[in-house]
């Protein structure tokens, strides 16, 4: 009977399918668990409500965000944060926008490259990103928070990987009819946006631009050295939202 009961769990266990990229829905589920529990969800009353909550906000993002201004002097803690700032979001838009990106271009992305390879390229490209991005503001004292870096990498390597996959994109002065074009149209489309707009940003708490141009030229680098000409996959559908939004 014992015998019976296990041989049935087994094959129930078995029938489970379980998710083809575990470290992309993960990194997912913790970023929303970590915006939800921090004070920009607006969510947690331990952060207090008014001018408490902006000052709760403010010492937040300066404690786990990046400060270009204090990441070159050699403080282990200041170190750390282009890693922690990965996880860390500014607003609901802020986390949604990259979380549809990062589920949209991750899953695929991780299935070719392999769980621990991809964890290892996610966190190397994002913490690389934000170092660039602090590189050339060393004097700039804004915190920089987001995943946008790594989710720009992994926007590179899906364009190397997965040149013909067909994007859902809506655009705007089309009246956001959906329309779907190759990725290799897309991409390269969303990164001239990103290097545009990057001219044009000043100092102020805006977009990291340039640590988008820096994770995208990252991932698009690593995809191609690590796995060459002869391992591009066959096309595959991936829906994603408008092209000129940015991770």
């Amino acid at each position: 009977m014992i015998s019976n009961r296990s041989g049935t769990v087994g094959r129930a266990v078995g029938a489970i399918r379980w998710p083809s990229a575990p470290v992309t829905y993960g990194l997912i589920a913790g970023c929303g668990l970590l915006f939800l529990v921090g004070p920009a969800s607006g969510f947690n009353p331990t952060y207090g409500s008014g001018d408490a909550l902006l000052a709760a906000q403010r010492t937040y993002f300066h404690r786990w965000g990046v400060i270009p201004a204090e990441l070159f002097e050699g403080s282990g803690r200041a170190a750390l944060t282009p890693a922690t700032a990965l996880f860390v979001h500014g607003s609901w838009v802020h986390l949604l926008g990259n979380m549809l990106f990062l589920y949209v271009f991750g899953v695929l992305t991780e299935e070719r490259m392999g769980r621990v390879q991809f964890t290892l390229f996610y966190l190397g490209c994002g913490y690389l990103a934000l170092l660039g991005y602090a590189a050339a503001n060393a004097d700039s004292e804004q915190s920089l928070v987001g995943a946008s870096g790594a989710i720009s990498a992994v926007l590179g390597a899906f364009l190397y990987l997965f040149p013909r996959a067909r994007v859902t994109s809506l655009l705007p002065f089309l009246f956001f009819l959906p329309l779907r074009f190759p990725s290799w149209v897309v991409l390269p489309f969303w990164a001239t946006l990103q290097w545009l707009a990057a001219g044009r940003a000043g100092q102020g708490p805006g977009v990291a631009y340039l640590a988008h141009l820096v994770g995208f030229g990252l991932g698009l680098a690593f995809a191609w050295v690590r796995f060459g000409r002869g391992t591009r996959v066959k096309p595959a559908p991936a829906p994603a939202p408008e092209g000129e939004n940015q991770p």
